[in-house]
């Protein structure tokens, strides 16, 4: 193991570890960074969005060379039952533009692209290492790492923990406690490949524009959850998520959802004929603000999903870790800069800085929102996709009935399955936590 001491050690290379040990390198610190997959992006999964935005900050010209799959033009939002679905969808030509605003991508190849941008910066990069311990001093500060290397012990004056969302160094250290079941999602994803014309040709789209469907409903078997299909070039991510605690508590598999949204009558037209090449699972945290741990003490920071830092409510997961990142790291770097030392009260310039950007502002807004899917689960994910989706076949189907017939019978089921101070209730608990 290298036998010397750095100003910063970075545990982990997604997103959040990457934007760190790059905005660190590139102000001149002494930077290690150590992750355990074979490769940056090795164990990552991702419904694979990126925001421009974010990456222009720490990468202003990363659309030079970065492999982006498709600009995005379209989104579009399916609730759906057993059968169909429906949706509100929107396209605009402005996503056209010179500098697109979001890419979907595929986060091992990304990744790799990211970490090299690390290496050229200065920072050394270590793989195939597992951080098995934070060094404490007598007080408690952090003082470095241990690892699994040969006399693996590293010394720095901050470490800043980009482990991921089960962030098991922190735990173990005390600096965090582990999230519980109903505060993290199992995702499953699949890869299908398709040439680029056939993808074109069934989401509508020109060279290499792209869409996203964002999907809710009975697919989820009453669970609080989601299902995604994005495009790439030459394939499609498809994929679908539930908490952990739903899960536990129903006996239902992640994969057999999986099976199960795939077959439906309104995603099955979009594969046929597809190549599987590809299958994984990743955690994600969904505890929202409510959910975030300390953030920073003597001696270390915590970002990305091991900060919890996810908005679940509009599916932002990447842009909160690099933006956490690239704070912390413009933190840590003021703070050396003053040659004061890493202490808690020093590093809370980084929740500062956190809480005065659009990441703790937005997940602050949403702050009720994630306990109240859970709480409503049933009724947000079952019921009520059923009930949207019998309204709507009422509404277009034309069978000799009267409409006002068909109207009165569309609002009895509602009533029927929910009553007046139910629908009422609902409306108001998701007015509030929206707000």
């Amino acid at each position: 193991m290298i036998d010397e001491r750095f100003d910063a050690i970075v545990v982990g290379a997604g997103m959040a570890g990457n934007a760190a040990a790059l905005t660190l390198a590139r102000r001149g610190l002494k930077v290690l960074q150590l992750e355990r997959g074979e490769y940056s992006g090795s164990k990552n999964v991702q419904g694979a969005i990126l925001y421009s935005d974010m990456l222009e900050k720490l990468v202003p010209d990363f659309r030079e060379d970065a492999p982006l799959e498709r600009h995005l033009v379209e989104q579009r939002f399916w609730m759906m039952d057993d059968n169909s679905h429906t949706g509100l969808h929107y396209r605009s030509d402005d996503f056209n533009e010179e500098r697109p605003n979001r890419y979907t991508i595929i986060r091992a190849q990304f990744d790799k692209w990211f970490s090299k941008k690390v290496q050229e910066a200065g920072a050394t990069v270590l793989c195939e290492t597992t951080v098995t311990e934070l060094l404490q001093d007598a007080r408690g500060k952090v003082i470095g790492v241990r690892t699994d290397r040969k006399n693996g012990q590293v010394a720095a004056d901050v470490v800043v923990l980009a482990e991921g969302v089960s962030g098991l160094l922190g735990t173990r250290a005390g600096l965090r406690d582990r999230p519980p079941p109903d505060k993290v999602a199992l995702a499953v994803k699949e890869m299908h490949f398709l040439p680029s014309e056939t993808i074109e040709a069934r989401f509508n789209l020109r060279g290499d524009e792209g869409a996203v469907i964002e999907a809710v409903g009975t697919i989820s078997h009453g669970m609080t959850g989601m299902g995604f299909i994005y495009s790439n070039k030459e394939s499609i991510s498809l994929g679908i998520g539930c908490l952990v605690s739903d899960f536990e508590k129903s006996g239902e598999t992640p994969y057999g959802l999986l099976e199960k949204f795939k077959q439906h009558p309104s995603v099955r037209p979009l594969i046929e004929g597809s190549e599987v090449k590809e299958y994984s699972a990743h955690l994600i945290p969904e505890g929202g603000y409510k959910a975030v741990p300390q953030l920073y003490g003597d001696g270390w920071v915590m970002v990305g999903d091991a900060a919890q830092l996810n908005n679940a409510i509009h599916r932002e997961g990447s842009n909160l870790a690099m933006t956490s990142g690239r704070l912390a790291a413009e933190a840590i770097f003021q703070v050396k800069s003053r040659r004061d030392p890493m202490t808690k009260e020093n590093l809370a310039l980084y929740k500062k800085m956190l809480d005065d950007s659009f990441v703790m502002k937005d997940l602050k807004k949403y702050k009720d929102m994630p306990e109240l899917l859970h709480i409503q689960s049933q009724n947000f994910f079952l019921t009520y996709p059923q009930l949207v989706s019998k309204a709507m076949s009422n509404f277009v189907r034309v069978d000799g009935t009267p409409k006002a017939e068909k109207e009165k019978k569309t609002f009895r089921s509602f009533i029927q399955a929910r009553s007046w101070s139910g629908l009422f209730g609902d409306a108001f608990k998701l007015a509030r936590a929206w707000r």
